[in-house]
């Protein structure tokens, strides 16, 4: 496959892979379902915004400019009918880079919000955090432990993991992208980028 081509069918991915992570983020904004009552019982890592910036925001960027390796007509510089292709190669892997510095982030949180958990209303009316390294995952009874948000473990437990398993798949996807934007830079698009020249 040329290597604009692959590029473009990344950055087609990675849209709709930015779209859910903002999406999960903002959700996250609202424990178990509800409006919260006061900012402060929100859990901290949704404030870091790792949905909404890292996997989100960011990885637009990335996935702009892979889709528009295929259709750059940037040639002939030098003389040299690709140099104009490769040179939007080399820069497209800056731009996987940002993407996976950007889902590096948003998976980092997410993992931290997994392991600690939500925050919650406990017995005692207080609001804190009552699970610790993720005890919480294989033992569903202590769930019980948070009173309100009502459904706030599994909620925050979903949500969190979606984030998570769709920041891997960025992360992924723009590590192929640099290694395949260094050998559109090294070798040239395979199906060229003006055209194929008839010589008499």
């Amino acid at each position: 496959m040329c290597t604009g081509n692959c590029a473009k069918c990344l950055g087609i991915t990675l849209i709709p892979l930015a779209i859910l992570c903002l999406l999960c983020n903002i959700m996250l904004f609202f424990p178990g379902g509800y409006v919260a009552d006061q900012n402060e019982h929100i859990t901290d890592e949704v404030w870091f915004f790792g949905g909404i910036i890292g996997s989100g925001t960011l990885m637009i960027f990335p996935a702009l400019v892979f889709l528009g390796l295929k259709n750059n007509d940037c040639c002939g510089c030098c003389g040299n009918e690709s140099c104009g292709k490769r040179f939007a190669m080399f820069t497209s892997i800056i731009f996987a880079a940002i993407g996976v510095l950007g889902a590096g982030y948003s998976t980092v949180v997410s993992a931290v919000a997994i392991n600690r958990g939500p925050k919650c209303q406990v017995a005692d009316k207080s609001w804190s955090y009552p699970f610790s390294e993720g005890n919480y995952l294989t033992n569903h009874s202590l769930w019980s432990e948070c009173m309100a948000p009502e459904r706030v473990v599994p909620w925050h437990l979903t949500l969190f993991s979606m984030l998570l398993a769709m920041s891997l798949v960025q992360v992924a996807l723009c590590a192929f992208q640099a290694i395949n934007g260094l050998i559109g830079t090294i070798c040239g698009d395979c199906c060229g980028c003006c055209g194929t020249q008839t010589h008499p």
